[in-house]
């Protein structure tokens, strides 16, 4: 009797709420798994798809985002076994969840901690309102894959951006496995878009694409590649976050900055007494 040949699993990549294979037909193995290698065109489907989801997402209520959130963290705690088998240790897993929860509670209290009523000389009412900045690409750091993943995509979609996340080439299987955990929760298509694949090849197009708001760098090691895609970026004065150290302590209170650099300040002026 013949040995039997096991099926291969393909990881495709997350673009409007779908599992397209790379337009290109190409993939890469890890840890026996075929991953999809995502091309230069996929970069701009996954901006097409971000951008169109941004409308609804950015207009859904504060408190329909939190309860979305915390969706995906019940989601991910039913998928925690699986996380583990992949290798991510069950520390790493707890601490994604309940950095998930973390920002889900952030979701209808940020506007009050960061905009407000300002003091104006003259029968005003002056009040700053925070807004999402719109369509961000984001880098996702190497390790902690999971960890590190939520910790940048969280922060982006609580305040009512879409992301379009280029995952990282050596660990894309937290991604990617990720992806089936948001496809399955009440996340709406176009929110969060995975890209798996070379970065040298995606991330250019994110950085210079005209529809692309702002470029989180977290995940990016090489200075060199760093500096090109800032470059890239000034094109249409995209907001930038820089590398992370390389000593970045995921696992500490990540704070309020990560939100915070992706919004914009709305200010409206209304007289007083009408």
């Amino acid at each position: 009797m013949s040995e039997r040949v096991a099926v291969r699993k393909t990881y495709k990549l997350f673009i409007g709420g779908k599992f397209p294979r790379s337009e290109s037909g190409r993939s890469y193995l890890v840890q026996d798994s075929n991953v999809s290698l995502a091309s230069r065109k996929d970069a701009r489907d996954a901006v097409l798809a971000a951008r169109a989801a941004v409308k609804g997402w950015a207009g859904a209520t504060a408190y329909n985002r939190g309860q979305i959130l915390y969706r995906v963290a019940e989601m991910l705690e039913g998928r925690r076994d699986q996380f583990v088998a992949l290798g991510a240790s069950a520390a790493e897993v707890d601490a994604a969840i309940d950095r998930w929860v973390w920002y889900a509670g952030w979701s209808d209290k940020l506007a009050q901690v960061y905009g407000g009523a300002n003091p104006v000389a003259g029968p005003y009412f002056n009040l700053s309102a925070p807004e999402p900045t719109g369509v961000v690409a984001v880098v996702a750091p190497e390790s902690p894959a999971l960890l590190g993943l939520v910790s940048v995509i969280a922060p982006a979609v609580v305040t009512g951006n879409t992301v379009v996340v280029a995952a990282s080439p050596s660990a894309p299987l937290a991604a990617v496995t990720l992806a089936e955990v948001l496809a399955t929760s009440d996340l709406p298509g176009g929110v969060v878009n995975i890209l798996t694949g070379r970065l040298s090849e995606t991330v250019p197009t994110l950085a210079a694409h005209m529809d692309v708001n702002a470029i989180d760098l977290t995940g990016v090691a090489d200075a060199d590649l760093a500096a090109e895609l800032e470059v890239k970026a000034a094109e249409n004065l995209k907001r930038v976050l820089r590398p992370a150290p390389a000593d970045n302590d995921w696992y500490a209170d990540p704070g309020i900055t990560r939100m915070t650099t992706l919004l914009e300040t709305k200010t409206v002026w209304h007289p007083k007494g009408v």
